[in-house]
């Protein structure tokens, strides 16, 4: 696999005009991984995500912080010509992080992003976006984003089996409509699905959407302090949170979950797991 090593973060706004104009061309994933060396924590910016997510401000990174942090090289990736999908027309459906060693607001590292394992679903097609935060070669953090393009000429019927019984709540909490904009301003991940309610009625929402990636992201400040230090966290994202919401957060015996506090239709779903019980493949998907 051929790696481009970058000067600088890629600049969002030319990512997403090219997110908006770009037509995909070819049918497989590139064989292209894109590098940032030394990167460095503008603390400001940590600030800023950690108040977005419910985190405490201290030295140590949330282990969502690095896949924001390599969101830019991503989309550069996904948005250039020969990648096989538009954007737009991709729903991130799952995502997995492995904390190796935690990683602090005074460490530089480098990040590397590929997208591979391109594979039929049965509403369509996906795919892996890939990251590793590394510290003088040696990997400190992986994480892992698993997308869906939807094919529309395949049967997407509904799960008519009664939904399982919602877990007890440990916790409940109210998500303000500025959920979305708040940690579309910290992540650079500007979906207008998130931010906009005309253009998310315009995609199918009543109004607009909490990024899965904050959702996750909140369960872990709510577990700060109680995790070890070196876990995976693999979770997957349901329904999607129309803001504002209501949700009831639990975590028991390494299940964490998120789910609607009236209809108990599940949000999130997922699992906290030690490497000691970990098998050898958990968080790879």
């Amino acid at each position: 696999m051929e790696t481009t090593v970058l000067a600088a973060p890629p600049r969002l706004g030319p990512l997403y005009r090219a997110a908006a104009l770009r037509r995909p061309r070819g049918g497989t994933l590139p064989e292209r991984e894109l590098r940032l060396d030394e990167v460095r924590v503008d603390l400001a910016h940590l600030a800023e995500y950690d108040r977005a997510c419910g985190f405490r401000l201290r030295d140590e990174l949330p282990a969502t912080y690095p896949h924001v942090l390599a969101f830019p090289l991503a989309l550069a990736l996904m948005t250039a010509a020969d990648f096989p999908f538009p954007v737009l027309g991709v729903v991130h459906v799952a995502n997995a992080i492995e904390v190796l060693r935690p990683l602090t607001s005074s460490d530089a590292f480098s990040l590397s992003v590929r997208a591979e394992d391109l594979r039929p679903h049965e509403r369509g097609t996906q795919f892996d976006m890939v990251a590793t935060a590394s510290i003088a070669g040696e990997p400190v953090w992986h994480g892992r984003s698993t997308y869906l393009r939807r094919d529309g000429s395949r049967s997407d019927r509904k799960d008519t089996a009664e939904p399982p019984k919602p877990p007890q709540p440990t916790a409940v909490w109210r998500v303000p409509r500025r959920t979305g904009t708040d940690y579309a301003a910290a992540s650079g991940d500007r979906n207008p699905i998130h931010t906009s309610r005309i253009l998310a009625r315009a995609f199918g929402f009543r109004s607009t959407i909490a990024h899965g990636m904050w959702t996750k992201a909140r369960c872990l400040a709510a577990l700060e302090g109680r995790l070890p230090e070196r876990y995976t966290v693999s979770v997957q994202f349901k329904r999607p949170i129309l803001l504002p919401a209501t949700v009831a957060f639990s975590a028991r015996d390494g299940q964490i979950a998120v789910h609607d506090r009236g209809t108990g239709a599940p949000h999130l779903t997922g699992t906290i797991v030690e490497p000691r019980c970990a098998d050898a493949d958990e968080g790879a998907r």
